[in-house]
């Protein structure tokens, strides 16, 4: 738990608190101390994960983190028994009388969700539609019954009541990436789905400029850069705020200009945002193309 806390702790610092991301994380919270589970869907890159650790940072409870993946089963959600354990007792204080006992009882370990709920901890959910909806249908009866029942195990009880301190943060993306499932309807009916979108080209050179302690001027042109190529794209694709902090850093570490003339910083460029623009483009020669998009942003560049 320590080492997660200071994540969480470095993360809400690295977000840089503009108006609207205030009002945003401020809601949330209310929604959160209602009793509400929060949401945040949107584009890969459009910062879910940061909201979703500054929020719960704001909550001042020990976080649990969670990555939504295809083989997350409830053992890994609830728990397991993970061996056995022997104990032996010899007595023989009385000369006499020699007595043995000997017993073996399996250990248990709790997991994370069992962790959370018991203990009344932040839980986020990080991209929670990459698991399967079995696996997440756990989640009905915690938000709706306030239980976490206790599938497969030998333990006595059949369940474990919900901490009233409990409280969960649900990032995804949406249906149409890789590796993403359908939601059940009657898990999303439950939650406070806010949409997170890439920031305006100002919000993120402040970002940029914060972040990679550069001159707002150029992170501006970064990111004008990186948002006018993201128009050639479809909705929820193409490049993100996280290809312009790469070509900050790079730049910045590799002594390149920030000036889309400059030949260096066009390679640059070309070689960080080529991928992601060439699958925005249908048919034909699409790293060619994307390539002359890239150089001709850069030279349509205003410092």
């Amino acid at each position: 738990m320590t080492v997660l806390r200071q994540k969480v702790n470095k993360t809400a610092r690295a977000i840089v608190q503009d108006a609207k991301t205030e009002d945003l994380l401020s809601r949330s919270l209310q929604y959160l101390k209602a009793g509400y589970p929060v949401h945040f869907t949107g584009p890969s890159g459009a910062g879910k994960t940061s909201l979703a650790l500054a929020l719960a940072k704001r909550r001042k409870k020990p976080v649990m983190l969670i990555h939504g993946n295809h083989e997350l089963n409830n053992k890994d959600l609830i728990g397991d028994f993970t061996g056995y354990t022997s104990k032996k007792i010899v007595d023989n204080y009385v000369r006499s009388v020699y007595k043995r006992d000997e017993s073996v009882t399996e250990t248990w370990r709790d997991g994370r969700l069992l962790e959370a709920v018991k203990n009344g901890y932040t839980l986020v959910y990080d991209e929670f539609t990459r698991s399967k909806p079995t696996t997440n249908n756990i989640f009905l009866s915690i938000l709706e019954e306030g239980i976490l029942p206790l599938y497969g195990t030998k333990l006595t009880e059949p369940f474990v009541r919900v901490h009233p301190d409990f409280a969960v943060i649900f990032t995804s993306n949406p249906d149409e990436y890789a590796g993403v499932y359908q939601t059940q309807d009657a898990l999303l009916d439950r939650l406070i789905t806010i949409y997170i979108d890439y920031k305006d080209s100002d919000r993120e050179a402040a970002i940029l400029s914060e972040k990679i302690n550069i001159d707002h001027k150029k992170a501006k042109a970064i990111t004008t850069l990186v948002a006018e190529l993201r128009k050639s794209c479809k909705e929820d694709s193409g490049p993100s705020l996280r290809a312009s902090l790469m070509i900050a850093k790079l730049a910045t570490q590799e002594g390149i200009p920030i000036d889309g003339s400059d030949l260096h910083f066009q390679r640059l460029c070309m070689d960080i945002l080529g991928h992601q623009v060439s699958r925005c483009i249908e048919s034909g020669e699409q790293i060619n193309a994307a390539e002359k998009l890239i150089i001709q942003a850069c030279e349509n560049m205003k410092q």
